[in-house]
C-alpha cells in the first residue's frame, strides 16, 4: 500500500508522521517542489501548474491516494488535481480544522499565511462552520518560511509576532497551515505565556490526523497501529529522486520517518 503526500515544502511532514502512525506498513512518497518553493506568493494559475506537475510525478508511481498536504494548493489546485487524476487515485486535500474548532463555542484563533487570513476561502470556512465562535483571524508572515528552512531564531520570532495578536482567553487555536504543526510546541508556549490564570488549556487543532484517516478510508483501508513497520521512504525533488532535505531532520517527525523506514 503506497500513499503518496505533496507539498512545495517540508509542509507534508505531519501528514506522513501520521499515516505513518496509523499504517506502520504503508509505503510513503513524498513528491515537493524545492525548483518551484514557495507557492505562496505565487498566481493560481502558476501554483495550479506547479502543484501539477508534483502530482503527476507522484502519480508515476501509482499510489493508492495522494495527500495535498498544503492549504494554499488545496484552495487553487484541488479541483485541477481531481480532474487529473481521480476516479484512479483518490485526492485529499487539506482544509484546516475550523469546524470541529469552532463545534464548542466560545473563542477561537487561526493562524495562517497573511494570503490566507482574510481570504475568501478562510472567510468561507468561517460563515460555514464557526457560527457560534467567536473567532480571531491571525496573520502569520515569515512563520511558513522560517520553519521550511530549521530557522529557530526566526520562528520564535515569527510566533511571538503572531502570539501578541491572538487574544489571552481564547479556548482554542486552528493551525490553518501544515509547517505550523512542526513547531505546535513553541506557538503553545509562547501563547501559554500570555495565557490568563484560571483558564482551561488551550486545545490545538491541526489538519494532520484528520487528513491521513481521510485518505485510509478513501482506499478502504482500516488504521492497523500496531502493524509492523514495513512501510518504505521514496522522495521526490521536482519530480527527480532524492532524500529529504536536511532541514526536515531538525524536526520530530522527519526524525521519526526516516528511522522507522528504510529508503526505497
Amino acid at each position: 500500500m503506497k500513499i503518496a503526500l505533496m507539498d512545495s515544502g517540508i509542509g507534508l511532514l505531519p501528514a506522513a508522521a501520521a499515516v505513518r502512525r496509523l499504517r506502520p506498513d504503508a509505503d510513503l512518497l513524498l513528491s515537493n517542489d524545492p525548483d518551484g518553493m514557495p507557492w505562496g506568493p505565487r498566481t493560481p494559475e502558476d501554483l495550479t501548474g506547479r502543484a501539477l506537475a508534483v502530482a503527476l510525478a507522484a502519480a508515476e508511481q501509482r499510489p493508492r491516494a495522494l495527500i495535498v498536504a498544503c492549504n494554499t494548493a488545496t484552495v487553487h489546485a484541488l479541483p485541477a488535481l481531481r480532474a487529473a487524476l481521480e476516479p484512479d487515485i483518490p485526492v485529499i486535500g487539506t482544509v484546516p480544522a475550523i469546524k470541529p474548532a469552532a463545534a464548542e463555542g466560545g473563542k477561537i484563533a487561526i493562524w495562517a499565511t497573511p494570503a490566507t487570513t482574510g481570504s475568501a476561502y478562510q472567510r468561507g470556512l468561517i460563515r460555514d462552520f464557526a457560527g457560534g465562535a467567536e473567532v480571531t483571524e491571525v496573520p502569520c508572515p515569515g512563520l511558513a518560511d522560517a520553519v521550511e528552512h530549521a530557522d529557530q531564531e526566526a520562528v520564535d520570532r515569527a510566533v511571538a509576532a503572531a502570539a501578541a495578536l491572538t487574544p489571552a482567553d481564547v479556548r482554542a487555536v486552528v493551525l490553518g497551515c501544515t509547517h505550523y504543526e512542526l513547531v505546535e510546541e513553541r506557538i503553545l508556549a509562547a501563547l501559554g505565556a500570555r495565557r490568563r490564570e484560571g483558564l482551561p488549556p488551550l486545545v490545538f487543532h491541526g489538519s494532520a490526523t484528520a487528513v491521513a484517516a481521510q485518505a485510509l478510508r478513501r482506499i478502504g483501508a482500516e488504521p492497523a497501529p500496531g502493524a509492523a513497520p514495513t512501510g518504505t521512504l521514496s522522495v521526490l525533488l521536482s519530480g527527480r529522486p532524492g532524500r529529504l532535505p536536511a532541514a526536515a531532520l531538525a524536526y520530530a517527525e522527519g526524525r521519526r520517518l526516516t528511522e522507522t523506514a528504510p529508503a526505497h
